[in-house]
């Protein structure tokens, strides 16, 4: 389990954004957690002249999964106090939130760059983005759209990627937003720009494009893992991460791989319809990532082999 301080939370509360509908809000107490350098580049040298731009393009969103339904469900009772039941998870978002992107916030301020935060959308079934109207589909997703640039969650996803795909614990949960946050780096590095203009030059390498764009965003998730396991909360000098939360990250990055996603739905296993690579790939990137705690090393666009 992550450990984590409640005061680190409470500071993180600004980049969550609740946008439930109170649906699955139920009666009872609260519950614990529930069980894509520029191409070639280093990705913080780019010039702080590409902070801000707008990325322009179709406004496509990034996700951590290729798609797959979440489980719905709601749980009212009429005329008692309605509570929510996911307050927990809630909470360990908001931690999450601010410890991911003080990380980043380092890394960016060590390059002589401004770090510009993300925010956290939580939504049930459906909501609008400035990259459209999106479902629980979809999955977690970020939207790159100049007036968005946020990140998106359904919590349901989590029951999905305990019960489907055998990815339980809150640090697999922690896994699906750094992966996120990883492509808020690449949105304001400027990297999403540059692989939606290559994918328009290069159309039949599309996928190959998107793969390699997910793979860099699994590697971001793994550096911040690193500079994670480092570090001790405040209130009782132990440890954030406690030992076997790496081995549920990897199993989260393996659960979300397109082979597994193909081959749990009964579906044949094809490459080449593939857009955020093999179980394998992305647990070697984000492995990478978490050995090296180096941004410099997560370049996938690069290697002739990914």
């Amino acid at each position: 389990m992550v450990r984590y301080d409640k005061s680190t939370a409470e500071r993180g509360s600004r980049y969550v954004e609740d946008r439930r509908d109170g649906r699955r809000r139920a009666v009872g107490g609260r519950r614990g957690g529930v069980a894509a350098g520029g191409l070639g580049g280093l990705i913080l040298l780019v010039l702080a002249a590409v902070f801000g731009l707008n990325l322009g393009g179709d406004g496509s969103s990034f996700g951590i999964d290729a798609g797959f339904p979440p489980e719905g469900g709601q749980v009212e009772s009429a005329g008692a106090e309605v509570v929510d039941p996911d307050a927990d998870t809630k909470e360990f978002m908001e931690f999450l939130m601010f410890d991911i992107q003080d990380t980043w916030d380092g890394y960016f301020d060590q390059a002589g760059l401004t770090y510009q935060p993300t925010t956290l959308v939580i939504f049930d079934d459906v909501v609008s983005t400035g990259c459209g109207q999106a479902t629980s589909a979809v999955g977690p997703f970020y939207c790159p759209a100049p007036n968005d640039q946020k990140v998106y969650i359904d919590f349901a996803f989590y029951n999905e990627l305990t019960r489907r795909f055998g990815a339980p614990g809150d640090f697999a949960q922690a896994y699906v937003i750094a992966h996120e946050v990883g492509h808020h780096i690449q949105s304001i590095t400027g990297i999403s720009d540059q692989v939606r203009q290559a994918q328009a030059q290069d159309p039949g390498n599309k996928n190959e494009y998107s793969i390699r764009q997910e793979l860099q965003a699994d590697c971001l998730a793994g550096v911040w893992a690193y500079s994670a396991n480092r570090r001790l909360t405040a209130n009782t000098g132990q440890p954030i991460i406690e030992p076997g939360d790496i081995e549920e990250g990897l199993a989260a990055a393996a659960a979300v791989g397109d082979d597994r996603i193909q081959a749990q739905a009964g579906m044949t296993v094809d490459p080449h319809t593939w857009t955020h690579g093999s179980a394998e790939q992305r647990v070697r990137w984000f492995t990478l990532g978490f050995d090296t705690g180096d941004p410099e090393q997560c370049d996938p666009f690069s290697v002739s082999n990914t």
